[in-house]
């Protein structure tokens, strides 16, 4: 079975009700999805298009889903304010965008030094995740469904290479989330800016460096071209999450058996999003490494220990800004705890042994 036969064959599985006859012109619901990023940007614009699309071919064209890149209905930070105002009825991005609605937002796309993709997935479905996620939107009239991951991204692009401390002082850099607030504190200059602009930005100087993504996403986006030190691996961002959001108020409406397509939709495309990211970053990689003029760099211990030293610094202050900041840091960080101790001997002890002992 192919690839993609496989994925469509899952996502039938996951909702059942899909099988329903194709829907009379009567019968159509037509809903609009505004996302964070260009239309057709690898991984976040494919994977939210496969998402709308899965939507529509579960529910037989009972419920279709526009989409909309960024900038088309509003700017990419704006998304949540689109769902949330009725100004479209889903919205695909991250939650750390609209962190300024709550803090304890940054949780659900992942904190610095946090949890990988896998067990983000398992803390939201089993470990009390997702019920906090709901309550953190559901003044805003807006529902979250977990959409996947990117997995590990990378650490940024670099004009300079970084030594010590002192390189970072006054580094105009282009990095989001609590990372962002860490690096602050190290003495950078942080700037949030939109994906579509981060290579004019870095080609005209008007930042020093960018973190965006990962090899598949970064080279798209022609970041090796710019740049020439790339420190990996992303420290804030070990499995940063991305979004499917919903209007609470059009997803009630919906029947049951649509809301359980939606449901299922999303968790299709998430497992979906995951492999075309490992996949596609492995070649990207495999070919940045090949075409030379790239110098790869790890943190130096130093500068790792001060960003971990930072970070821990920005969660404490995060997680007493109210009371369900409070409960989502504890549920978190308790399950992150945990998470450490297992993949010592789980992840981290087979990446050592594969790596040291190549086979196959």
């Amino acid at each position: 079975m192919k690839r993609r036969d496989f994925l469509g064959a899952a996502a039938g599985a996951i909702a059942l009700p899909a099988l329903a006859a194709s829907a009379s012109a009567s019968d159509r619901i037509e809903w609009r999805m505004a996302t964070s990023w260009p239309k057709g940007a690898p991984g976040v614009g494919v994977n939210a298009q496969r998402l709308a699309d899965r939507i529509g071919a579960m529910s037989g064209g009972r419920l279709t889903v526009k989409l909309y890149g960024a900038g088309e209905i509003v700017p990419p930070f704006e998304v949540f304010d689109a769902v949330s105002q009725g100004v479209c009825e889903m919205g695909h991005g991250t939650p750390y965008y609209w962190q300024g609605k709550n803090p304890a937002f940054h949780y659900f796309t992942g904190v610095p030094f946090g949890l990988t993709a896998s067990e983000t997935a398992g803390w939201l479905a089993y470990g009390g995740g997702q019920a906090l996620w709901e309550e953190a939107y559901a003044p805003f009239g807006v529902l979250p469904f977990y959409a996947g991951s990117s997995g590990v991204q990378a650490g940024g692009w670099f004009n300079r290479e970084i030594k010590t401390l002192d390189d970072l002082k006054g580094l105009s850099f282009r990095i989001a989330g609590l990372g962002g607030e860490a690096m602050r504190r190290l003495g950078v200059s942080v700037v949030l800016t939109p994906p579509g602009e981060i290579f004019t930005s870095m080609k005209s100087g008007a930042i020093d460096a960018a973190e965006w993504v990962g090899p598949w996403n970064d080279m798209a986006f022609g970041l090796d071209r710019v740049a020439r030190y790339y420190y990996l691996p992303a420290f804030h961002e070990a499995g940063p999450s991305l979004e499917l959001l919903v209007s609470r108020e059009k997803f009630e409406a919906l029947p049951a058996d649509l809301q359980e397509i939606v449901r299922g939709a999303a968790l299709a495309t998430a497992a979906e999003t995951l492999a075309d990211f490992t996949f596609h970053n492995i070649e990207a990689f495999a070919r940045l490494a090949a075409a030379g003029g790239t110098e790869l760099r790890e943190w130096p211990e130093p500068v790792a220990a001060a960003m971990a030293k930072a970070s821990n610094e920005v969660l404490a202050e995060l997680a007493a800004t109210s009371d369900l900041a409070g409960r989502v840091a504890a549920s978190y960080s308790g399950y992150l705890a945990r998470a450490r101790d297992w993949s010592k001997w789980s992840d981290a002890a087979m990446l050592r042994l594969r790596n040291n002992h190549p086979a196959g």
